[in-house]
């Protein structure tokens, strides 16, 4: 009898399809070398702290240590930071994990979450991987005069069943760079049930400046069943070293410590991250170059006749009127990487990061 792995996998794991985390970078990096731009994800181009990169140093003596497994150092700082509890911080490896473990939780086979059309992709995998029913709601029409392909607060709300165990916004979300301000959340949370989580995912928060416009963290106290999530590798950029976290009530954050997994975050990104929060001059120096940066590339795009999607992350969604695989292709050839969207349904989209000066000019000089 043949062997056959796929038989054995349980339910949920074979209607999953892998994360797809894009081009072999490291491939490419070694075809293009320094000419290569790399703008296909979302990562700080201005780099990290020079206090997290002296920290990084400081402790690479230690590496045949285990971490500390709570985070207590960083626990502590990041709480003295956020204006919160110590035991409302749960430390992952990447915002990803954290958005899986919610699921991994709270959610199984009978109960349904919820999410966007054109949400953050780890959303229907973390559903999927728990076995529950994913109830995914239309965004904002193409041709709403706000939002375009935005967040419909009014229509997840909606969507909420009594089994719903969860509902998981983005704000900036990723891959549409579109986002809701602080009133409308408040009166989103005010329809939500107390027995429906609801998980705002803010890994681009740091760059945020729209009026009206701060964190969901100012609502914890009066929504128990919120949750918030974030990331050290955009505006702090140490995507390298894997670590986000997630603020809750204390008895939530409780339920994921038992699910967690022991040592998840490793001793270098606990120190560099501790490092990259205390300097708040070097993370405000990065949101004033993107802000300046991003607008620069929208007016260039624009010039070329280009729709681009109003942002308030560290990218831009492109519209390209036609199918984009072909200008995808025609870009990386020459060694500017962009980010297709076919696999969100915006097969004539596509997601550039901001870039260098230097990169992004590349981009502009390579676009057919």
């Amino acid at each position: 009898m043949s062997f056959e792995a796929e038989r054995l996998a349980n339910a949920a794991t074979r209607g999953l399809r892998a994360y797809d985390p894009g081009h072999d970078l490291p491939a490419l990096r070694k075809r293009f070398g320094a000419t290569l731009a790399e703008l296909g994800s979302n990562e700080n181009p201005i780099g990290p702290s020079p206090h997290a990169l002296a920290a990084i140093q400081s402790e690479l003596a230690n590496l045949f240590r285990y971490p500390d497994p709570k985070g207590g150092a960083l626990k502590a700082a990041l709480a003295k930071h956020l204006g919160v509890d110590p035991a409302q911080i749960t430390f992952g490896n990447g915002s990803h994990e954290l958005l899986m473990l919610i699921a991994q939780c709270f959610a199984e086979a009978g109960t349904s979450v919820v999410f966007s059309e054109f949400g953050f992709a780890v959303f229907p995998i973390a559903t999927a991987a728990a076995g529950a029913e994913a109830i995914r709601v239309p965004a904002l029409p193409r041709d709403h005069a706000n939002m375009p392909l935005g967040h419909d607060l009014d229509a997840i709300a909606q969507a909420i069943r009594a089994d719903t165990r969860i509902v998981y916004l983005a704000n900036p979300n990723n891959p549409t760079g579109t986002w809701f301000d602080d009133a409308a959340l408040q009166k989103f949370l005010a329809r939500v049930p107390s027995g429906t989580l609801v998980v705002v995912d803010e890994a681009y928060h740091e760059f945020t400046a729209a009026p009206g416009l701060s964190t969901a963290l100012r609502l914890l106290a009066r929504h128990p069943n919120l949750i918030v999530t974030r990331t050290f590798s955009k505006a702090y950029a140490l995507a390298g070293l894997r670590l986000g976290y997630a603020v809750s009530a204390p008895e939530v954050a409780a339920i994921f410590e038992r699910l967690r997994e022991s040592f998840n975050c490793n001793g270098l990104a606990l120190i560099a991250a501790e490092a990259a929060l205390l300097d708040q001059e070097h993370v405000a120096k990065s949101k004033a170059w993107n802000l300046a940066e991003r607008e620069w590339l929208t007016i260039k795009l624009r010039e070329r006749g280009l729709r681009v999607l109003p942002s308030q992350t560290n990218f831009v969604l492109v519209d390209f009127g036609r199918d984009a695989a072909p200008v995808e292709r025609a870009l990386f050839e020459q060694g500017v990487i962009a980010r297709p969207m076919g696999g969100y349904g915006l097969p004539e989209f596509l997601r550039i990061s901001v870039g260098t000066r230097a990169e992004n000019e590349r981009l502009l000089a390579a676009l057919p």
